[in-house]
């Protein structure tokens, strides 16, 4: 018989057999998928049980969603993966986002790393 797939809880880091995985979406303005951009802003969290989930779960409830943030991930998407863009229109073809929202997703994260760099 063959072993069964392991998964990895996002709480403790153990892992424990798929069969017991307990998971759910939480919103999380950091996530974005590729090729899969109705799960942008979503998270599957993975849990070794119901307690480490509600302990996850918890925390993102806590977690501001900030759409910037989610812009910004999406752009950084982009910019990683295929064809070079070189445009400002090219880019919010790519992302499906507005030039304004390129702008402010590009405001959000220099200031991000701004005081990222500060905290150093």
């Amino acid at each position: 018989m063959a072993p069964s797939p392991l998964e990895l809880c996002d709480l403790c880091g153990s892992t424990f057999p798929a069969e017991e995985t307990a998971r759910c979406w939480v919103p999380d303005s950091s996530a974005v998928r590729a090729g899969r951009e109705w799960f942008d802003g979503l998270r599957l969290l993975t849990a070794c049980g119901a307690d480490h989930l509600a302990e996850l779960r918890d925390r993102y409830r806590r977690r501001p969603f900030v759409q910037e943030e989610l812009w910004a991930a999406k752009i950084d998407q982009v910019l990683s993966t295929g064809a070079a863009t070189t445009t400002l229109e090219q880019l919010a073809c790519r992302t499906g986002l507005h030039l304004p929202e390129i702008r402010r997703a590009v405001a959000w994260r220099n200031n991000r790393h701004r005081h990222v760099a500060e905290d150093s």
